[in-house]
């Protein structure tokens, strides 16, 4: 499964726990403290999944990486002055 239909099974599952825990509270009167705290960490877990959900849907794709354009212009001929070619020696020697 991807990350957005993972996303989309906890939500499922939390918006089931919020219609139990409204039921539970009616049954239980609902003043308690007990059935104040299932409710506010309910909807702690509501907004740590809409925050979840925001982070996912800032993130680059894994695996496709941004495209560098490559210019076709010949490199500056006076970049290479001061260097040798590399496994072939200096331009004044030969290669061993």
């Amino acid at each position: 499964m991807s990350v957005h239909d993972e996303l989309s099974s906890v939500q499922r599952c939390l918006d089931d726990l919020t219609r139990s825990v409204g039921r539970l509270e009616q049954q239980m009167g609902g003043g308690g403290l007990d059935m104040r705290r299932v409710r506010t960490d309910a909807e702690h877990l509501r907004e740590s999944i809409g925050l979840l959900r925001a982070a996912v849907a800032t993130q680059v794709t894994p695996g496709r990486p941004d495209l560098v354009t490559m210019s076709d212009t010949p490199y500056d001929d006076s970049l290479w002055i001061d260097t040798d070619d590399e496994g072939l020696g200096a331009r004044d020697r030969r290669a061993p």
